[in-house]
């Protein structure tokens, strides 16, 4: 009688039975897998948050039918993404029930053959549409265009679009065969060939770039206007060529609270943070008569694991890999009588500038040069472990001396200092200058307390990433003599903090924003 009752109410004309599919998504986890301390919220600094039991835990209360995305910078970031160069995270996503994942370009950090190895150990697809081989024209055999994953009763297509930018944000030897096409053009081309040629209900795009416009941590821009000039950057820019139905960005470390709804694309575009400490949950309603796509609303949940719970099996999956890296990973190597963090003004900072200063001592040279955004995290008063310096730097850059002359190097700092910032980070010189409309003015470099002239030559050590095509290093290539030792700089700079324990933050104000 009951299911009679039912099939009765459900063939009523006025019945009101909307399907609700949800979507979760991540992006650049960066190989936080497990909850920590919030220690960057004053209000709750004791509080865990973050990891996959937690979000597993929470997707198992989940009552409607949902995927489960990921936007790329999947492993890299800590020893255990970096020791297991993606095989946790591949075993991870596997467990959760991922659909698909767009490459990031930190997930080529260790060659394309060892991205090849975990997109062949994952149980799901991984994207990249944009994603062509130079010499052929063709695509890669590890990289699918388009997934349709079937749910509930409908057809979703999720399309990736990788960043233009990892051709040099990643180490650009890796990725010098492979040629990354325009997002939007690409993004605009395939939607239309799935929906004419897979009559999708709905479709996704999973880009790794974000907004264009200068968004920082978790903002709330569901009512946001944008001008021309900011629409026509990023993946606002990309939903107006495409016209998906939703669009999950990554990248730029941002999480939108409720998404942003583009009226002229029609497209709900969201963004996830950065470090699996929140879930992006967009929820797409189809209507009942139709069976269409009716609309979407999205909402960033952060992984409390008070609230959450933390699912016991997915823990101890990560137990087996944290047993394998923790003998090492937690050796006390020395000690910090100082916390070396960031810098809020953007210029030189307490870590930079003893990352910095460890190149210089362990290579010999005059001055020494490390990108700030290569720089991952703080060293904090106390004992210094293994896994400090691999969360400082996770990168398997190598140490590269070059010979340069004075004016390479202010066109080096010119590259590199824009919008009153330092994409730099160094040792050796102090450099001053002032911030106009057009750029850096009046650049000088000291040394020892005595200007540097154009045609001083001095040695130089930086790292391999920039030498080779790396955001801001072009002047690189114009050394006089640049030979890459070979020795990684992680490898450095803990046989530096072993020799130099830090008794003191070494001395700032080497970059100087005059008035």
């Amino acid at each position: 009688m009951k299911q009679l009752i039912a099939a009765l109410i459900f063939l009523l004309p006025g019945a009101a039975w909307s399907l609700t599919i949800s979507a979760y998504h991540t992006s650049d986890v960066h190989g936080w897998y497990f909850s920590r301390p919030a220690k960057w919220d004053k209000a709750n600094s004791t509080r865990t948050i973050g990891g996959f039991p937690a979000l597993s835990a929470l997707l198992k209360t989940e009552k409607n039918p949902y995927i489960l995305l990921d936007s790329g910078d999947t492993f890299q970031g800590t020893p255990e993404g970096t020791l297991t160069k993606g095989l946790a995270t591949a075993k991870l996503m596997n467990q959760l029930g991922y659909s698909a994942a767009q490459v990031g370009n930190h997930d080529y950090d260790y060659t394309e053959a060892n991205l090849r190895s975990v997109a062949a150990q994952s149980s799901f697809p991984w994207l990249g549409a944009n994603v062509y081989i130079k010499e052929t024209g063709g695509q890669t055999d590890y990289l699918k265009p388009y997934t349709i994953v079937e749910k509930a009763g409908k057809r979703i297509a999720v399309i990736g679009i990788a960043g233009r930018h990892t051709a040099t944000s990643t180490l650009p030897l890796n990725v010098k065969h492979l040629e990354f096409r325009d997002e939007a053009a690409e993004a605009a081309r395939w939607t239309e060939e799935v929906r004419k040629k897979e009559k999708p209900d709905a479709v996704i795009l999973l880009v790794h770039m974000g907004f264009g416009a200068d968004l920082y941590g978790q903002v709330e821009i569901s009512t946001w206007t944008f001008s021309a000039e900011k629409a026509a950057l990023g993946t606002l820019a990309v939903a107006r060529a495409a016209r998906p139905e939703v669009l999950f960005g990554g990248h730029n470390h941002v999480g939108l609270q409720k998404g942003h709804y583009d009226k002229e694309s029609g497209t709900l575009l969201m963004e996830s943070y950065f470090g699996l400490t929140s879930v992006s949950r967009v929820d797409m309603d189809f209507d009942d008569k139709t069976g269409k796509f009716k609309s979407a609303t999205a909402r960033l949940i952060p992984l409390w694991t008070d609230v959450t719970g933390e699912d016991q099996a997915v823990l101890a999956t990560l137990k087996v890999f944290s047993e394998q890296v923790d003998k090492e990973m937690s050796a006390v190597i020395s000690e910090s009588a100082a916390d070396l963090g960031t810098s809020k003004a953007g210029l030189d900072s307490g870590i930079g500038n003893w990352f910095a200063d460890a190149m210089r001592r362990q290579s010999g040279a005059d001055v020494a040069f490390q990108n700030t955004a290569g720089i991952r995290a703080e060293l904090k008063k106390g004992a210094i472990r293994v896994r400090d310096i691999f969360q400082v730097m996770p990168f398997e850059n190598t140490l590269v001396k070059l010979t340069m002359t004075g004016a390479q190097l202010k066109t080096l700092m010119a590259d590199n200092l824009k919008g009153g910032f330092s994409k730099l980070q160094l040792s050796g010189l102090k450099v001053s200058f002032r911030k106009t409309e057009k750029g850096p003015a009046d650049i000088k470099l000291e040394r020892n307390g005595a200007e540097i002239k154009p045609e001083e030559k001095l040695t130089v050590a930086t790292n391999n990433y920039l030498t080779t095509g790396g955001t801001g290093g072009a002047v690189f290539n114009e050394a006089e003599k640049s030979d890459d030792t070979m020795l990684p700089i992680r490898d450095l700079l803990i046989k530096d903090v072993k020799e130099h324990p830090i008794k003191e933050a070494p001395e700032g104000g080497r970059i100087v924003l005059l008035e």
